[in-house]
């Protein structure tokens, strides 16, 4: 038997606003059809109670931190990147005991704020117990890290010893950024996995120290290096941005997702779309705020056409695990945008990107996407009190 739901706007995500429309989900909330209210009572579907606020696909959050989840409220706000990495390295050391129940609390969080799938970055196997209990769908990206090129290969086979032990659940091995990651690491990742499909996701230009690291050797990073006591003579000035510095190591099949892109400029973008790459550009807004006190320049990637998704970072970086709050953010800042095109950012591609479109990502027939409802707005506008409530 179907069940029927009805609000003031459906946002399919892959096809245009329905107001006032219908969706009728099966017991096993597959989609079974998506009606214009005239469809709907030409067919004779059951009225029910019309909900105020419009219904959205199940969001997608491709960019996430599980294991940090424990470094909620530990790290001060607006610091800039090095001064947080320094952070969160200084708390790892000082950490101790269990952190599952902290990742166990962050899952249920997500799946409250009708998030369905998560890209989810992982340095060890201690996510894999939440994920394999979750209702959530995860595809972790086992990070590489490691600038010195003489610990490439031992670095990369722990990767893939890594990737392999979080089976069955799909995993990929991905570097951490430019600036903790050598070319010869980066050479491996693409060697053994470029040539797949497998995803790659890596922290892009989060700081416009990493692109002073890469032009001139200069900066904040290499002070992080020297207090760190690790030997820089190796690597040299690029004399141009970090993203087009590292391009040409990455896989030529593998889909891309660029995250942060806070300091990306249009030279970067034009560069990247010469590449012919299959390209993801995540925005983590409430994280870029958090540590850089920055947004992206997002007017450059929509007049560009680049393919957008959303992350939430991990709770060192963010009060929530909420992606109605980090589009609520984007509207703010940027008061152009539009709902049912920021929702296709949140749910549509983001489900592309991590091949599981089959199922999330839009409301269509055949579809098991989950059903979100925005209340609290003003037409197809988001206000600062919309709240999301998951449907199924």
């Amino acid at each position: 038997m179907n069940t029927y739901y009805s609000a003031d706007y459906i946002l399919p995500a892959s096809s245009s606003p329905i107001k006032n429309g219908y969706i009728a989900v099966d017991e096993f909330q597959v989609i079974q059809g998506v009606y214009t209210e005239y469809e709907a009572e030409v067919k004779g579907i059951p009225k029910g109670k019309r909900l105020k606020g419009v219904i959205v696909p199940g969001f997608v959050n491709t960019h996430c931190h599980l294991e940090l989840s424990w470094l909620r409220g530990k790290i001060e706000r607006n610091r800039g990147l090095v001064p947080f990495i320094q952070d969160v390295i200084r708390l790892k050391r000082c950490e101790h005991g269990d952190t599952s129940e902290s990742m166990y609390e962050s899952d249920r969080e997500m799946l409250e704020n009708g998030i369905v799938a998560v890209g989810d970055i992982s340095n060890a196997i201690d996510s894999k117990p939440v994920k394999l209990k979750s209702a959530i769908k995860y595809h972790t990206f086992v990070e590489t890290l490691g600038f010195d090129p003489n610990q490439a290969k031992t670095i990369f086979e722990s990767a893939c010893t890594l990737k392999n032990d979080f089976a069955p659940l799909k995993a990929s091995i991905a570097p951490h950024a430019p600036y903790s990651i050598s070319k010869e690491l980066l050479r491996y990742i693409s060697r053994e996995c470029g040539n797949s499909e497998s995803l790659m996701s890596i922290h892009n230009q989060e700081s416009e120290e990493e692109n002073t690291l890469f032009r001139y050797k200069t900066g904040l990073f290499l002070d992080f290096y020297q207090g760190m006591n690790m030997d820089t003579d190796f690597f040299k000035a690029q004399a141009r941005s970090s993203v087009q510095s590292i391009f040409s190591h990455l896989g030529k099949k593998q889909k891309i997702l660029l995250v942060h892109n806070t300091y990306t400029s249009l030279k970067d973008i034009y560069f990247t779309k010469r590449s012919g790459r299959d390209i993801f550009w995540c925005f983590c807004p409430n994280a870029n705020l958090y540590i850089e006190n920055r947004l992206p320049k997002v007017e450059l990637f929509r007049q560009n056409d680049l393919v957008i998704t959303l992350g939430t970072d991990s709770l060192a970086s963010n009060d929530g695990l909420c992606i109605l709050s980090e589009l609520k953010t984007l509207h703010k800042h940027f008061p152009t945008l539009r709902l049912d095109e920021t929702i296709k950012w949140a749910t549509l591609n983001g489900a592309k990107f991590l091949d599981m479109d089959e199922d999330f990502g839009s409301i269509e027939v055949g579809k098991k996407p989950g059903l979100n409802l925005i209340s609290n707005v003003e037409g197809l506008m988001l206000t600062p009190e919309s709240t999301v409530e998951k449907l199924v």
